[in-house]
């Protein structure tokens, strides 16, 4: 995985005041290309995530964004909104390069580290930059590939390579074009710190992403042929209707997994639910049949063990199995869990303890 710095932060501030100086005597005040946002609103927004990221990190805020927001004043110009987005940048770039790589803070998709606040500032930038310009009538612009690479490779592990170019797959990725074979995105993340195992990485499906699932879509992903399975459905189901009824916590739902090897959805894992009183959660497990027999299951129950038990609390990890699915047995074992008990239809109880409990 690339970890990205401040230099790419300032690499990407720099292109994006290039660019838009060039059009700076146009009118911002028309639409953002495929936002509800004016090309006006749109830079300030590219100035108040800059600056939101920045506090992230120098706060350490681990709940919410720190309470406060960026405007500009009244009658400032295209130039000078370039100006804020040059000295904003120049926040996250400063608050990247001091922070400790360890730190992590809120961000609502999922905790992260000063890299991860720098590749997402470099998203921003780069894609409402490419907004800006598409509504005032620029078409060509294109940045630096190798940029578009590393926070391919930091933000968005589930997406495929050997489609196109780097700026065009981000683009796609991103729900602004389409690919080859890859209709336009309908939902969209990206991922700061999703969970990395051998061969697989899993990737949280948040409820935006689930409920495009749930209704028949992709959630976003590039899935294997025979992909996804109703098992994954019905679980985006599930967290779009915890959602829905206010229970969903981030990071207690369902992940897509995604085989590094092609970076395709292979199938879906994850928790029934958060944990209980007691600390206990209930894990499952669905995978595209051409996927089967080559370990990728086991990998990814692995990842999504350690994970859960580096979060507080969290006592036992329980998984329910048919008594015929000899497969998802061997699974379950080989993860380290133990057969604890009956089901009521004959199936099979498992148990994996934290240590220590």
């Amino acid at each position: 995985m690339t970890i990205m710095g401040s230099e790419a932060v300032d690499r990407s501030v720099s292109l994006t005041a290039q660019a838009l100086r060039r059009v700076a005597h146009l009118d911002w005040s028309v639409p953002a290309a495929g936002l509800e946002w004016s090309c006006y609103d749109t830079a300030v927004h590219v100035a108040s995530d800059f600056a939101g990221y920045a506090t992230q990190l120098t706060g350490r805020s681990t709940s919410g964004y720190a309470p406060f927001a960026i405007s500009a004043a009244p009658g400032t110009t295209p130039d000078g909104l370039i100006q804020v987005i040059e000295a904003t940048g120049g926040l996250l770039s400063a608050a990247v390069a001091v922070t400790d790589p360890e730190v992590r803070a809120w961000h609502p998709y999922g905790m992260a580290g000063p890299d991860g606040f720098a590749a997402m500032g470099v998203v921003e930038t780069l894609l409402h930059t490419h907004d800006i310009l598409t509504a005032l009538g620029v078409h060509d612009w294109e940045p630096d590939a190798d940029l578009c690479e590393q926070v391919l490779d930091r933000l968005f592990p589930q997406v495929p390579r050997d489609i196109a170019a780097p700026w065009p797959t981000l683009l796609w990725v991103t729900g602004r074009d389409e690919l080859p074979g890859l209709p336009r995105r309908t939902a969209w993340r990206w991922y700061a710190e999703p969970i990395i195992a051998e061969r697989v990485v899993l990737c949280e499906i948040s409820p935006l992403v689930a409920g495009d699932l749930r209704d028949g879509g992709t959630g976003g992903f590039a899935w294997a042929e025979d992909g996804p399975g109703e098992g994954t459905r019905v679980a985006s189901g599930m967290v779009a209707k915890a959602r829905e009824e206010g229970t969903f916590r981030p990071g207690w739902g369902a992940y897509a997994v995604v085989r590094t090897q092609d970076r395709r959805a292979i199938g879906g894992i994850g928790f029934h639910g958060a944990p209980d009183a007691e600390g206990n959660a209930e894990v499952g497990y669905d995978l595209v049949p051409s996927a089967r027999g080559n370990g990728y299951v086991t990998e990814a129950l692995k990842g999504l063990v350690a994970w859960a038990f580096e979060q507080p609390g969290v006592t036992a990890l329980h998984a329910r199995v048919d008594a015929d699915n000899a497969p998802s047995h061997g699974v379950l074992v080989r993860a380290g869990f133990e057969r604890t008990g009956s089901t009521e239809d004959g199936g099979a109880r498992y148990t994996l303890r934290a240590a220590g409990r």
